[in-house]
């Protein structure tokens, strides 16, 4: 029996999809968490399980496993990616024993679980993502709406409004990588910085790219 099973790849959780390697799946005899950043992180408990079975859509790129679940909360279509034979991750997940795991204690640990469970499995706190969403947005607004109103607009609608909203995403990017306080405001209650931290690095990465690059067209 083997103590634990990890493997990275991708993820869909309902219609949101994470790319490899922006997921992880991890397992042991207790837990099974799937991480698939602000797509979603997801952990159940043996009881809280089904089944596990193969998921077959594109040949090789579209291979995975299909997590059946209990969990109200949860979106009912979760699916980890992977370029490993989905029999052979289905059978690691058996040597750890969490399908066979039928213990009826309920443990502080196993309350933490069931108090993150029904957060659901989005970890950035939403009245965070409705105010973010609303000022992207009326900042790209800012650029666009007085772009069609000329008489003849030509080239892109790139202006102070797109730089000021990809800034913004690239210092929220920066803060989570370096701030704790910051990142207390933005996730759920009992989450942590590895719950996003693939994310926080993409995004950093794609906004810092896109910030020069439309300062320099500004120039």
């Amino acid at each position: 029996m083997n103590e634990k099973f990890t493997l990275t790849g991708g993820a869909r959780i309902g219609t949101a999809n994470a790319s490899y390697p922006l997921a992880d799946l991890y397992v042991d005899k207790e837990v099974l968490k799937i991480n698939a950043s602000i797509v979603g992180n997801l952990i159940f408990q043996p009881k809280d399980i089904i089944s596990i079975e193969e998921y077959h859509s594109i040949p090789i790129i579209g291979n995975g496993i299909k997590i059946n679940h209990r969990i109200e909360k949860y979106n009912s279509k979760v699916i980890f990616w992977t370029f490993k034979n989905p029999a052979t991750v289905i059978n690691e997940i058996k040597k750890t024993g969490f399908l066979e795991n039928t213990k009826s204690e309920i443990s502080t640990e196993d309350l933490k679980i069931l108090e993150r469970q029904n957060q659901g499995g989005f970890p950035i706190k939403k009245p965070v993502v409705v105010i973010f969403v609303v000022l992207w947005n009326l900042l790209f607004l800012s650029d666009i709406i007085p772009f069609f109103l000329q008489d003849k607009p030509e080239g892109f609608p790139i202006g102070i409004g797109m730089n000021i909203a990809i800034g913004l995403a690239f210092l929220s990017s920066i803060l989570l990588l370096i701030s704790e306080k910051f990142r207390s405001l933005i996730l759920k209650e009992g989450r942590e910085f590895d719950d996003i931290k693939k994310f926080a690095y993409l995004l950093a990465f794609v906004s810092g790219m896109m910030f020069v690059q439309f300062t320099i067209m500004n120039l």
